[in-house]
């Protein structure tokens, strides 16, 4: 199962899809918090 990450972790560079609407977020830097869904404000993303 994958794992789920959560806004204000900091999971890592990568793109990382929302759980409820399937927005995409990208990390550019190891350093960055993940936010909440720039589109829903959901709190849960998927790595892609």
């Amino acid at each position: 199962m994958a794992h789920i990450a959560t806004t204000g972790e900091k999971p890592g560079k990568g793109t990382y899809v929302c759980t409820n609407c399937s927005q995409k977020v990208v990390l550019d830097n190891a350093s960055d918090t993940l936010p909440p869904c720039p589109n829903c404000t959901n709190t849960e993303f998927k790595q892609k």
